[in-house]
């Protein structure tokens, strides 16, 4: 009973405040379904919401208890200990999760990735090891399944059997893109979907932007990976702010349309970044346990690179004069996917740079 009556509500779009109201008429939420629409019209409810708790779609919520009796899917409600501390402290927090998945993912320290649907191919790779690096030192990757950046961000996470997290801006029964079915369906396996709206809700315009308040709200940080300047990114990155998180931008050349966003972003005071080892640097404080995690992660990555034969087959053929990934693909006979990770782990170890052109040369 308890559980129709929460579905109840999130299908009537009740929100945290007038539940509150609700409770202190009526008492426990089981009370409160059971009241006429007069009633909750004098309580406080909009008439429409009211309308809706008081004669609600039984199909509907038949169908959503239905996808409640899965073991890995939850719902959620605001001041039940598996809320996530971070969202409760939210000024207009959902008064109900959607969850497919770990719950357990929705409780550890947090850095949102977003940025461009239609990324160059450099910005996908930073968000992927960028994520890798984060997601390996302890951190869930927050996004929010979108083609472009939110897909790499989710895949880097994935690639190194790390916690990612995807708030959904839709019914948590339906996957938007379509193409990412089953990258949804890996996500859920260690960590989480998530929504706020109910089953059957559709990827309306505006959910997006609601959605991403809590993209931003979960996480101590917001990293933008290429946008526009005018962008669905710099919305969650100024909710970000707002919402008293930091907020990280990724530099890129001045002729790139896609990293006039991060530029803005700089200007107004976003810390602008270079390697996922100053956002983690920045966020350790906040991430207490997560210091120790690092140094671990860290010692481990550099006894890879240095017992790693394709490492060795690289550092033969890198020199101090800049030279193309293509040139070490030839001479080396890795491939440039395997090349693009190795050259962003030796960036962050200080060993090589990266320079105009797509080329990398040793640091002196």
């Amino acid at each position: 009973m308890e559980h129709r009556a929460w579905l109840t509500l999130a299908h009537a779009y009740v929100n945290v405040a007038e539940f509150i109201s609700l409770t202190e008429s009526f008492g426990a939420v089981e009370n409160i379904v059971c009241q006429g629409e007069q009633r909750l019209c004098k309580a406080g409810l909009a008439h429409k919401k009211a309308k809706s708790v008081a004669s609600p779609d039984r199909k509907a919520l038949d169908n959503a208890e239905r996808w409640l009796e899965s073991e890995t899917h939850h719902l959620v409600a605001h001041g039940n200990d598996a809320y996530p501390e971070m969202l409760s402290q939210l000024r207009g927090a959902p008064l109900l999760l959607f969850v497919n998945g770990n719950t357990e993912a929705l409780h550890l320290p947090s850095l949102a990735i977003i940025g461009s649907r239609n990324p160059t191919r450099g910005g996908i790779r930073n968000a992927i090891e960028f994520s890798r690096h984060l997601a390996r030192n302890g951190f869930a990757i927050v996004s929010g399944l979108a083609q472009g950046i939110d897909t790499a961000a989710h895949r880097g996470a994935l690639d190194v059997n790390g916690y990612t997290v995807a708030f959904l801006g839709h019914g948590i029964d339906r996957v938007y893109p379509a193409q990412n079915h089953d990258l949804a369906h890996e996500i859920t396996a260690t960590g989480a979907l998530v929504s706020e709206y109910p089953l059957g809700a559709s990827p309306d315009k505006r959910h997006f932007p609601e959605r991403n308040r809590l993209i931003s709200g979960l996480s101590l940080g917001t990293l933008v990976i290429e946008a526009a300047r005018r962008s669905g990114s710099l919305i969650t990155a100024r909710l970000a702010a707002e919402q008293g998180r930091e907020v990280f931008a990724l530099p890129g050349s001045i002729h790139n349309p896609l990293a006039r966003g991060c530029h803005k972003l700089i200007r107004q005071g976003a810390k602008l970044v270079e390697t996922a080892a100053d956002i983690g640097a920045e966020l350790a404080p906040l991430a207490g346990h997560l210091q120790q995690t690092a140094m671990e992660s860290t010692e481990n990555e550099s006894s890879v690179i240095e017992n790693d034969d394709d490492y060795s087959e690289l550092r033969k053929v890198l020199s101090h004069d800049p030279t193309t990934i293509d040139e070490l693909g030839n001479q080396s006979g890795l491939t440039i996917e395997q090349l693009s990770s190795m050259l962003l782990i030796l960036e962050l170890h200080g060993e090589v740079e990266s320079l105009s052109g797509g080329r990398y040369a040793l640091i002196s």
